[in-house]
């Protein structure tokens, strides 16, 4: 990737408490992207902005896994809390969130079609327990068809705070 130039805007949707880790159910202060968008700060000075639905999921990981697949299956688009005025001013978005059931979380969903991204640089992160990017890159070129969507990071979730390095190799910084 090309150095970054501009102002740069780093969005993340993340998840405490009860969490998949290293194969069992741990309890999480911070969320694991949380903790990567954290380091993606720290390497770019970007602003960050975090994705807060309005209603909150479940704090037991099996039924938080339930309503997640069902607002999947119905393409919700949860409400959110607040959003920026505009994203105007940024030229290049770190779209930082977990992989749920193969893509994004809702409330991505619900960030990414409330702004016009044309010509902005979109660079996904991704977190995991093992399912990679899953189709997420894919379905961020179709929300966002007038972005530049660049090739994407995907950290496991047991792993990311000792993923500074890579985040750093990928964004070139």
């Amino acid at each position: 990737m090309t150095p970054m130039k501009g102002r740069t805007l780093i969005v993340f949707f993340s998840r405490r408490g009860n969490n998949y880790v290293d194969g069992r159910i741990v309890n999480l202060e911070v969320g694991n992207t949380e903790v990567a968008a954290g380091m993606v700060e720290k390497l770019t000075g970007g602003e960050l902005y975090q994705i807060i639905p309005v209603r909150t999921y479940s704090d037991d990981y099996t039924a938080c896994t339930k309503e997640v697949k069902e607002e999947l299956r119905v393409h919700a688009r949860p409400e959110l809390r607040s959003l920026p005025d505009s994203i105007e001013a940024y030229d290049h978005i770190i779209l930082c969130y977990p992989n749920w059931w193969g893509t994004m979380p809702m409330p991505v969903w619900t960030f990414l079609e409330k702004f016009s991204f044309s010509g902005k640089a979109i660079y996904p992160l991704c977190t995991h327990e093992g399912s990679g990017l899953g189709h997420s890159v894919s379905d961020i070129k179709k929300a966002c068809h007038d972005a530049i969507v660049k090739e994407g990071l995907a950290i496991v979730g047991g792993s990311v705070k000792s993923a500074e390095n890579d985040i750093a190799y990928w964004l070139d910084v």
